[in-house]
């Protein structure tokens, strides 16, 4: 069933000049054949027009093959962004092993920090127990007399100065 580019242009509702255009546009293996001036188109030739125009889905080998190009894309930027994913696991996982040595360390440091303090609590009340009475009478003893010097002392400068005194020695 051969259509010419006026019939097919009616069928369509477009004009001759757009199926030209695209019988342009068109593949060399896929151009139609001329008798004399005019374009005889065949049952394949208005099915690649149509395909061409968008108007019908082109099941053929090429569309086939872009869809494998198009599905190998999405596989190699699935592998890409999954080796993405893969080097970010693996640097929080050492991120990971940082924070739990940095962890232990500081249980560990906390731990020790503990056992000295108690060593030294104890060491203090040993030396607080063992020098507590020696201390105790060396005090009682040594109190009074700071004290009965200290007031010696200061009973010396204590002398009533009279007001009118201070004003002239500071000339």
């Amino acid at each position: 069933m051969s259509k010419t580019i006026r019939e097919l242009a009616e069928e369509l509702g477009v004009s001759k000049q757009r199926i030209q255009q695209i019988i342009a546009k068109l593949s060399t293996s896929k151009t139609p054949n001329k008798e004399g001036n005019r374009y005889v188109l065949s049952s394949k030739d208005v099915h690649n027009i149509k395909v061409l125009m968008g108007l019908e889905n082109d099941n053929s080998s090429t569309s086939k093959l872009e869809n494998r190009v198009v599905d190998y894309d999405v596989y190699l930027n699935t592998i890409k962004s999954m080796k993405e994913k893969d080097e970010q696991i693996k640097s929080l996982l050492e991120v990971q092993k940082q924070t739990q040595n940095l962890l232990d360390q500081q249980q560990r440091l906390a731990l020790q920090d503990k056992k000295m303090l108690e060593e030294y609590k104890s060491e203090i009340k040993e030396l607080k127990s063992l020098n507590i009475p020696t201390q105790g009478s060396e005090k009682d003893d040594s109190i009074p007399k700071e004290n009965s010097v200290e007031n010696r002392v200061k009973e010396p400068q204590k002398q009533n100065k009279k007001w009118w005194h201070f004003g002239r020695r500071m000339q």
